[in-house]
């Protein structure tokens, strides 16, 4: 991708994170908040970015309510400021989760549900971040970094089992290490 055709504010399609918007140019790397994946820097060497719209001159800028949630969701996210705000869906609500150990005299063990959601999207959050730190980092190479991501998309993948939890579809495990 030349860097000639892409400005803050164009709106790029990867194979990987899916669409997201230019929001800062560094000298190698582009800075892309994306819809699904949160804050990338993405080498200007990548070919992974594919331009869907740039930002037309001299015409301003729409920002949808929801675009402003997230880009004000994403920097508190960055500097650690943000719980996730993930409801539990309405039926489990006041539910628990039986744990019945196969050995009948030892003891189940009861977890109340909410509880247990709360840890599921602890373990959510810190694949985020595991995500964000790798995606960053200035020590790993691109093979390495992809290598490492597809770790991250192997643990979303499993956890696509407790999606079933969540009030909202948005908030879903996917394999493809999106939210």
């Amino acid at each position: 991708m030349d860097s000639i055709d892409i400005k803050v504010g164009t709106t790029v399609e990867h194979p990987r994170y899916g669409e997201g918007i230019i929001a800062k140019i560094t000298l190698g790397a582009y800075i892309v908040y994306f819809e699904d994946g949160g804050k990338m820097e993405i080498p200007k060497t990548s070919t992974n970015l594919t331009i869907i719209e740039s930002p037309d001159e001299g015409k301003p800028e729409t920002i949808t309510a929801r675009d402003l949630r997230y880009a004000i969701a994403s920097v508190l996210d960055e500097y650690g400021s943000l719980p996730a705000e993930v409801e539990l869906g309405q039926k489990w609500i006041g539910g628990k989760v039986m744990l019945h150990p196969s050995n009948d005299s030892l003891q189940a063990k009861e977890i109340p549900m909410d509880t247990f959601f709360k840890k599921i999207i602890m373990v959510r959050d810190r694949l985020r971040v595991l995500e964000q730190n790798i995606n960053s980092s200035t020590s790993l190479n691109d093979e390495e970094k992809v290598h490492m991501q597809q770790y991250i998309t192997r643990a979303y993948g499993s956890l696509t089992t407790f999606n079933v939890l969540f009030s909202e579809k948005e908030d879903y495990f996917k394999g493809s290490g999106k939210k």
